[in-house]
Order: C-alpha cells, then sequence, then structure tokens
C-alpha cells in the first residue's frame, strides 16, 4: 500500500458531507476518494467493482442504519471503517457497539456546522484515514477519537518539567496506562486479566466526551477489580482503575503516602485532550520509582516522551509489542526513545504486573 494511494469509500446520506470530506481527504497526496455512497446499498454495488482500503461510515442513515452494514463487512470482508457520525449523549453506547464491532476509528461531528467542522478538522481526518489503513484487523479494534486540530503543545503547557522527583520507596505502586487507536480493546483485555487486589491504575484512553463515562462503566461491569471515570481528587486505590474523562487532563498528585488525581482543564498536549504526556510526567514527579508505565496501541506519539521521563526516575516501563497492537505508533516512538525496560504482547501485561507486584512485597 506504500507505493500507492489509499483508496477511500465515503458513505453518508448527506450530500454535503460526501463532498466536504471528499475535497479534505484529497488534499492528502496519499489518499484518493475511490466513491460515495448515499446509503449502504449503494456502498455495496460500489464495492462489487472494487474494495476500499478505508471505509468511512455515518452511522445514522436511511434503508440500513451504518451498525448494521458494519457488522455486514466485518462478518464478509473486513476493511478499516472510520465511522463519521453525530453521536449525541444517548448515543455514546451505540458509538461503542460500532467499535465493538469492528470499528477502528470514531470521530465526533457536531449535528449543526458540520461542514466547517470536518473543514477545520482537516489534519486529524487525513491522519485518521491513514491509520486505518495499518490497521490490524486480526484483533477486534475498539477505539474513538477526537478531531480538535491544534498546534501541537508538549506537555510543559500542562505541567512544567522539574528535576524534583518522589524518591522515598512505598510498598504500593501506580500504573499508569496510555493508549490511542485500538486502546479500548485493549484496555479491556487488560483490565480483565487483573484480579480484584491489583495495584492502583490511572488511564488516559484517547477518547471525546461523554464517551470515557459509558466505556468506564461498561469495564466495571465486566472486571474483578472497580472502574469508573475519574473526578479530580479520586484517591488512586488497590483493586480501582480511574479512566481519564474526556476532554479533561489527568495528573497523578502524592500527598504523604497517598496518590491521588487532579482532573483539569489546559492545551490539547500532542493534539490531545487528555495527554498521555502529561498523565506520564505527573507520574514520574509524583509517584518516581513506585510506579510502572504502559503504552499501548495508538496512532501518534503521545506518551513516548512522558514514559522517558518515567523510566529516567526509576519506573518500570512496558510497551505493547507490534503483531497485538491495532496500530503500532505510540509504543514505536516509546521504543525508539529507549524509553521502554520491556516489550509484551497484550495477553502477557497483566500477569507480568500481578508477578511485579508480588515480587515488591
Amino acid at each position: 500500500m506504500s507505493n500507492r494511494k489509499i483508496r477511500v469509500l465515503i458513505v453518508d446520506d448527506s450530500a454535503v458531507v460526501r463532498q466536504t470530506l471528499s475535497s479534505i481527504l484529497e488534499t492528502d497526496p496519499k489518499i484518493e476518494v475511490m466513491d460515495t455512497a448515499g446509503d449502504p446499498y449503494y456502498a455495496a454495488k460500489s464495492m462489487q467493482n472494487e474494495i476500499p482500503d478505508v471505509i468511512t461510515l455515518d452511522i445514522e442513515m436511511p434503508r440500513m442504519d451504518g451498525l448494521t452494514f458494519l457488522r455486514k463487512i466485518m462478518r464478509q470482508h473486513p476493511i478499516p471503517v472510520v465511522i463519521i457520525s453525530s453521536l449525541t449523549t444517548e448515543g455514546t453506547l451505540t458509538g461503542l457497539r460500532a467499535l465493538e464491532s469492528g470499528a477502528v476509528e470514531i470521530i465526533t461531528k457536531p449535528q449543526l456546522g458540520t461542514k466547517e467542522f470536518l473543514e477545520e478538522s482537516r489534519i486529524k481526518l487525513c491522519d485518521v484515514v491513514k491509520a486505518a489503513a495499518k490497521a490490524n484487523l486480526k484483533r477486534k479494534t475498539i477505539s474513538v477519537t477526537s478531531t480538535d486540530v491544534k498546534p501541537k503543545y508538549s506537555a510543559d503547557v500542562v505541567l512544567a518539567k522539574t528535576n524534583a522527583h518522589s524518591m522515598i520507596k512505598t510498598t504500593e505502586i501506580v500504573v499508569a496506562v496510555g493508549a490511542s487507536t485500538g486502546g479500548t480493546e485493549a484496555l479491556s483485555v487488560f483490565l480483565n486479566g487483573l484480579p480484584a487486589d491489583c495495584p492502583g491504575i490511572v488511564i488516559v484512553q484517547h477518547m471525546p466526551e461523554l464517551f470515557t463515562k459509558t466505556f468506564a462503566n461498561r469495564l466495571n461491569e465486566m472486571c474483578k477489580i472497580n472502574v469508573k471515570e475519574a473526578e479530580d481528587h479520586d484517591t488512586i486505590l488497590r483493586g480501582h482503575a480511574l479512566i481519564a474523562p474526556g476532554n479533561k487532563h489527568m495528573l497523578v498528585k502524592r500527598s504523604g503516602a497517598k496518590y491521588y488525581v487532579e482532573v483539569i482543564d489546559g492545551p490539547l498536549v500532542n493534539r490531545h485532550r487528555p495527554s498521555v504526556d502529561v498523565l506520564f510526567r505527573s507520574t514520574a514527579q509524583y509517584a518516581g520509582a513506585n510506579a510502572i508505565g504502559i503504552i499501548m496501541t495508538g496512532m501518534g506519539d503521545d506518551g513516548a516522551r512522558g514514559l522517558s521521563e518515567m523510566k529516567e526516575v526509576g519506573s518500570f516501563t512496558i510497551a505493547q509489542d507490534e503483531k497485538t497492537c491495532v496500530v503500532f505508533g505510540m509504543p514505536k516512538e516509546a521504543i525508539k526513545r529507549n524509553a521502554v525496560d520491556k516489550i509484551l504482547p497484550l495477553e502477557q501485561i497483566a500477569p507480568f504486573i500481578q508477578k511485579f507486584d508480588k515480587n515488591k512485597e
């Protein structure tokens, strides 16, 4: 695929959206719009002539909804699918079901001003399509993403890097996890593999607002541990996982022997809010050698620098391996920085954490 353009099929009942997306995607020299379709039936006819590399798909459409079409695609001929849809508060569960059915990414568009929103999000849209084209569909892919396009700031805009670190060893450890594309599937596997008395866990998964609460509640029903969307000043406890809210940064802080989180506003970092770099930097500063950093599947490089900072202060650092990643972007960048102590397949990360925790007792 590297020697030719990525061929995209756009499926949306809005002619304005189809035209706008076509214009946006074709500004990228690596992308070509193969065809557009107003509903899944027209899309199926188009696919009889040529199979696209990536499909962009709306959920609410006439004749057949996007979720049904997505499931048919994944059963018959798995193709990377990016959902581009107006998902309301009530629709977040539908969005998660789309991800569970095989969608690589979800981009939430507003119900008003969609054309302007898509034009402003050109860089992100092109990046998402290019990442989707590389997705490893051997694994079920679950992820969502925000589409704000802003200057690419570092974690310095939220938390300055200092040379003062928490060097006092404690019996408790903090496990900080960062993930993006494919991360919701990876987090489900990881958290389901942990016992009820595992170390406290803090997580940044790139997600829009509203999705994180629904996602956390779903995981809480599935796992032995307690999972919740983080609130400001929540304590990091054994057997608990805190997921950063969409559109908020989350930092690890320490008061005496107690670790807790701060949930704050702030600029986008690496074009993300929440940012993995922000979480990892705060973990390095306040937990130091008492922490484990884990970087999972995802596109881009958010978290690579922060994981390096964690390793510098004595944290143990782990990267998910390429074979089990949906997109081997974030772990690859961390490995390139020599920020990783151990590279593990997804299924081996939870058992490793349990062994690490027992050896520390």
